[in-house]
């Protein structure tokens, strides 16, 4: 076995696949070699609640790894059982957040049955290193905080050690409002000597000193109404719990509920908290989120998030959580791949990831986060020389798509750039339907032809950059898949693709928020076009042989696989439609290629999903596929959240993971009929009932690795 030797230090988290002589999914190692064939040659280190130990001789594939700095892999160590290492990777945001904690920043952590917040004092190594190659594991010291927002002032006692897995938020220590008791680590009536931080504890002192100096002459007390600002849905909110800790979460319900005279609040938390439900309130269903993160309480408990205070006068006085720094735009010609498999949730997963939003462009950032961030459909078309491209192109392909793959985060003033060169003022301020946006950027600023190139009954082509569904209800079942959708609508207006497309985007029969067909649509990950493709072999239906007729009237016949198009050899076609019910049909010739056998066998032609555009009321989501595991799926969201006000606020993108969508996809097309999106996860069921575009590619244009 040929190896190379790795240049720098390099540790991993096993995050998929089989186990493999001492590796398996959780454990961390260190490589020391790699082979030719992108295998690791490594380390194993075994940490747990005392000592790190490590064995030699491991191997393992780079695709089923996560790379980890020294540091990370330090606070994963001391995470057990290693189960929730991956659940806290599933969390990039709160993770990162956790790897830059600083003395004195405050933390919400499990403890016993509950939550306390607390002050970060020390990042303790643990454990003894035998030699060179182990790792000390990491746990930070936390000092509980009193629910009257001060310190205990108790005897001091050993603080008690906690894993990064045992923190469940963090709010840095430059951000807690200046009034508090705690800020500075001033701990009032306690006569404590600090514990001085290690040397891998990142140092962001001097952040705090500048805040603090800004702020000198300021203080900012808590009280229950901190403004005049009025609570509505999507608010985001705080409320003090009866142990004094303050939960936030945003407002995803208000009403008054069964059994209660006065307006309530249904609040999705930012994190679970026990004795909380998953949307349900006495029996009755308000909204949905996971589980243990609904919080009913009356509207008087709420209060505006005081991570964004506003002064009475509109004025900006404190805001706990500021628009994150922009990177800056790279000065690069060389264009970006897109995002790979194994580096999609580290860079894109998290708040402030993705296409940021900005007055009405949800269609807009929707389909270009599906379109560009992890497929390779349209990338050779955006690769133009550079004496011929145009300036609308270079916008699109400079601060859209490469930014986006290299950084995971496009600002608004990006897209608006875009937006003012599409050439009509109504796309800077008016909503507008993604197909209407796709033909423009297709045609106008990618300059291409038409993605299908149909054929009619009447022997005419036709070009389109969409393909929009066309039949009658009753044509197709209560719940039909995209499949049935596509044959039903091509055969109803007798369409054939006169060559496998790039690229397929189907629009479901809905118009907007306004009206649609079917109550829920059930995703066809795999499409077969094979016999929607003009002047090419198909395969009898019943036996089998080289197809010669076609009959429409057949595709609803629940005798035969309703939903699926029907084609016969003269001899089954005969046979078919002896039947009396079957009589009065009119199958139809196909074209067949004379030099194709009749027994020959018939290659099946399919598309993949990799993206679908979603609407719920007038809002555009999108769920994206990021790579070849079923699992690999993303929610994007372009306006998830926003902070601020509508003159000087600005809207925070997200996305999430969703490999629940994968597990849902994987089951059998009998199982996914019999779904209840009602009795579904919330990303199902966006999925299931919003589904307005989906996005297929050609097979050829593979996820990247």
């Amino acid at each position: 076995m040929e190896t190379k030797a790795v240049a720098k230090e390099m540790f991993f988290i096993v995050t998929r696949g089989k186990a493999r002589k001492g590796f398996s999914r959780g454990c961390i190692g260190r490589v020391e070699t790699e082979t030719k064939r992108g295998e690791f040659l490594g380390l194993l280190y075994s940490g747990g609640s005392s000592t790190c130990s490590t064995k030699s001789g491991g191997t393992v594939r780079r695709e089923d790894t996560y790379p980890l700095t020294r540091h990370q892999a330090q606070l994963l160590l001391f995470v057990s059982p290693s189960s929730k290492r991956l659940e806290l990777l599933c969390n990039p945001q709160l993770f990162s957040a956790i790897c830059e904690l600083s003395q004195d920043d405050l933390v919400v952590v499990k403890y016993k049955k509950g939550h306390l917040p607390g002050l970060v004092k020390n990042l303790m190594q643990i454990g003894r290193k035998e030699n060179q190659v182990d790792l000390h594991m990491l746990g930070f010291e936390v000092e509980f905080v009193d629910s009257d927002h001060s310190v205990s002032s108790k005897k001091p006692a050993p603080l008690p050690l906690f894993s990064a897995a045992d923190i469940i938020q963090v709010v840095p220590a430059y951000s807690v409002p200046l009034g508090t008791h705690w800020r500075d680590g001033h701990c009032g009536g306690l006569n404590r000597k600090p514990v001085s931080r290690i040397n891998s504890m990142p140092n962001m002192g001097s952040h705090r000193r500048q805040v603090g100096d800004n702020h000198a002459d300021q203080c900012i007390t808590q009280s229950p109404h901190k403004s005049n600002v009025p609570l509505e849905v999507g608010s985001m909110v705080e409320v003090v719990s009866n142990t004094g800790v303050t939960v936030y979460g945003v407002i995803r319900w208000m009403g008054i509920p069964g059994g209660k005279m006065n307006d309530w609040a249904g609040i999705e938390l930012d994190f679970e908290v026990n004795g909380c439900s998953d949307g349900k309130y006495g029996g009755q269903r308000y909204f949905t989120c996971k589980g243990s993160r609904a919080l009913f309480v009356p509207v008087t408990r709420c209060s505006p998030d005081g991570r964004f205070l506003y002064s009475p006068a509109g004025q900006e006085t404190l805001k706990r959580t500021q628009l994150p720094p922009v990177p800056p735009l790279e000065d690069s010609e060389e264009d970006a791949p897109p995002i790979p498999e194994s580096q999609a949730l580290s860079l894109l997963v998290g708040r402030m990831k993705g296409i940021q939003g900005h007055f009405n462009s949800c269609y807009l950032d929707a389909t270009l986060f599906s379109l560009f961030s992890s497929s390779m459909t349209l990338d050779g078309i955006c690769r133009k020389p550079a004496d011929t491209e145009q300036p609308i192109t270079r916008t699109l392909r400079k601060e859209i798509v490469n930014r986006l793959r290299r950084q995971g985060f496009v600002p608004a003033e990006s897209v608006m750039n875009l937006r003012k060169q599409l050439g009509c003022d109504t796309y800077l301020t008016e909503e507008k339907d993604p197909e209407e946006f796709i033909t423009i950027l297709l045609r106008r600023v990618l300059c291409m032809e038409p993605l299908l190139k149909l054929r009619s009954g009447r022997e005419t082509s036709q070009g389109a950059y969409t393909f929009q569904i066309i039949l009658e209800k009753e044509q197709v079942g209560q719940v039909p898949t995209v499949q049935q959708l596509l044959d039903t609508s091509f055969l109803s207006c007798d369409l054939k693709f006169e060559e496998i497309p790039s690229c397929l985007m189907v629009q479901m029969p809905r118009f907007g928020k306004k009206y649609k067909m079917f109550p829920h649509i059930i995703p066809s990950t795999e499409l077969d076009i094979t016999d929607l493709l003009y002047n090419s072999p198909r395969e009898c239906f019943v036996c089998g042989r080289l197809a010669e007729h076609e009959c429409l009237q057949c595709l609803p016949d629940r005798k035969l696989h309703p939903g699926q198009i029907k084609q016969y050899c003269t001899t089954c076609n005969t046979q078919v439609h002896i039947h009396p019910s079957r009589q009065g049909h009119c199958p139809r010739a196909l074209a067949v290629p004379a030099e194709v056998p009749a027994d020959a066998l018939v290659p099946r032609r399919t598309m993949q999903l990799f993206a679908v555009l979603c609407i719920q009321t007038s809002h555009y989501v999108s769920f994206v596929k990021y790579g070849p595991d079923p699992r690999s799926w993303l929610f994007f969201d372009s306006m998830a959240d926003r902070c601020g006000d509508d003159q000087s606020g600005y809207n925070i993108p997200e996305i999430r993971a969703c490999p629940e969508l994968g597990d849902f996809l994987s089951q059998s097309e009998e199982e996914l009929a019999r779904a209840d999106p009602s009795k579904a996860g919330e990303p199902v069921r966006r999925l299931l009932c919003d589904s307005y575009v989906f996005l297929y590619q050609n097979p050829s244009m593979p996820h990247p690795q």
